[in-house]
């Protein structure tokens, strides 16, 4: 049976220590929670991140881009520019940045809506970060063309 749609994205919430991944559904519709990193560096960073790539097949990617309230770049900007160039070493898609602004904040008000406390699980935060920014995303791209 062949595909109808296939508009697979990830999302990443880039940190140094952490990096909170999100993955789409192949309609391109809704995001969910897929993993968050523990990285020690860039190069481990980027392979557990080929190794997703690779996993899922994804049609793009999505970055958090931290821009300030004023809509300005970030000094962090710079630093997730870099990552993007060596993702480009190795994913020849297209790579969309996102403004991840209050993002963190919109998955703790996530956490808390579910009768829950965010507490030490950081890694959760992250994870449900990525989800925030790659909904942002998915919200504004155009929908799927039916097929005839």
């Amino acid at each position: 049976m062949e595909k109808k749609y296939d508009r697979t994205f990830i999302a990443i919430d880039y940190g140094e220590r952490r990096i909170g991944l999100a993955k789409s559904d192949p309609m391109g519709l809704i995001a969910t929670a897929l993993a968050t990193l523990d990285v020690t560096s860039t190069k481990q960073a980027l392979e557990k991140i080929a190794a997703i790539i690779d996993a899922y097949q994804p049609n793009g990617l999505v970055i958090g881009y931290p821009l300030l309230a004023s809509g300005d770049r970030s000094d962090k900007c710079t630093e997730v520019d870099g990552f993007i160039e060596k993702l480009k070493e190795f994913y020849d898609g297209p790579i969309h940045k996102v403004d991840e602004s209050h993002s963190t904040t919109e998955a703790a008000d996530i956490v808390h809506a579910h009768g829950q406390k965010v507490g030490k699980d950081k890694k959760r935060l992250d994870r449900l970060a990525a989800v925030v920014i790659l909904q942002r995303f998915l919200n504004e791209a155009s929908p799927p063309k039916a097929e005839d």
